[in-house]
């Protein structure tokens, strides 16, 4: 039921303003990733991140320890957005931004299918059918058989995969892990794996590149914030659907900047993708419909490593929030 207390015009405003900028950070990806590996762009995008990461991670007020209350759960989510960083980055590298998005739009439909064994979620026909046709949706994009599959294509499906698996776990253990464990242990992770990594594909990097890694940085942080307030100001079901204007800033972006245009292929299956993710989240948000919405409650943006993940600096306003209901009521 809409919160009466929220303003969802600002919610919107405040979300349509982060994925602009989530999108141009995606623009610094692509543009490095001609000349830079992968790995080392997630390293030094992460590398930049983490002073303004911990500036957020230091005003966690509770106590405890940095063991996590479900290791292996922790470990797996961690080893997800590890792949998906590496492997979203080279996507955006290789393949035009709108294909990229289009296949990434994805995860909510993943999501939808890992939650019946992880969450015990129960999906009925509509979700399944929305699924369906969501995925069909992806094979207009790839058209598997007729465009030679590359890579890249690979890449962002991998991406897709694992952040559904990511985001799955977080609605599984959010609410036992403190929010410091579930935002510190992505960005060690990204951090270690691809300074291993990095010896063997460094490129010595200008000033200007340099620079622009920080900025990529900057805008995902920057894009961050806005996206929690949007949250914070709107309803859910309102601000998620916002996500998709990606599609929008990729066909200007790959047009203006990269010289890209989006084949009818393309702009067919992003359609059919965006129609059925906007149907589930609608869905999730009728009552009795959803126990768990995870697709309606994912709010961390795939590929995105030099930030800390959105779903478990909200988890935290959502205990403190629960725990201040719950207290009013016993009292």
């Amino acid at each position: 039921m809409p919160d009466p207390s929220k303003s969802n015009l600002w919610g919107v405003l405040c979300a349509l303003a982060a994925f602009a900028l989530f999108s141009s950070h995606d623009v610094i990806v692509k543009s490095l990733g001609g000349t830079y590996a992968p790995f080392q762009i997630v390293f030094f995008s992460v590398l930049f991140g983490f002073p303004l990461a911990t500036l957020m991670l230091m005003r966690d007020p509770t106590s405890g320890h940095l063991r996590p209350v479900h290791p292996w759960w922790t470990a797996l989510r961690t080893g997800a957005t590890v792949v998906t960083a590496s492997s979203g980055f080279y996507a955006f590298s290789t393949l035009p931004l709108t294909q990229v998005y289009a296949i990434l739009f994805a995860a909510p439909l993943l999501i939808t299918v890992l939650s019946i064994p992880v969450l015990g979620e129960r999906v009925g026909l509509h979700r399944w059918a929305a699924v369906a046709v969501g995925l069909a949706g992806v094979l207009v994009v790839l058209r598997p058989g007729v465009v030679p599959l590359g890579l890249g294509h690979a890449a962002a499906i991998v991406a897709a995969v694992g952040a559904a698996v990511a985001s799955v776990i977080v609605r599984k253990i959010g609410r036992d892990e403190r929010s410091v464990v579930m935002l510190l242990y992505p960005m060690v992770a990204n951090f270690v794996a691809m300074g291993a990594v990095l010896p063997f594909v460094y490129r010595p990097l200008p000033a200007a590149d340099l620079g622009a890694l920080a900025v990529m940085s900057a805008l995902a942080f920057a894009a961050m914030l806005l996206l929690i307030a949007a949250y914070r100001r709107a309803d859910a079901a309102i601000v998620a659907p916002m996500q998709y204007s990606q599609i929008l800033w990729a066909t200007v972006f790959g047009a203006v900047v990269f010289g890209e245009t989006p084949d009818r292929h393309t702009a067919l299956g992003a359609a059919i993708v965006i129609l059925s993710g906007v149907y589930i989240v609608i869905r999730e948000g009728r009552a009795n419909v959803s126990a768990n919405q995870p697709v309606l409650r994912t709010r961390s943006r795939a590929a995105t490593p030099s930030t800390p993940r959105i779903a478990g600096l909200m988890a935290r306003t959502e205990r403190a929030q629960s725990d201040l209901e719950n207290g009013g009521k016993d009292g």
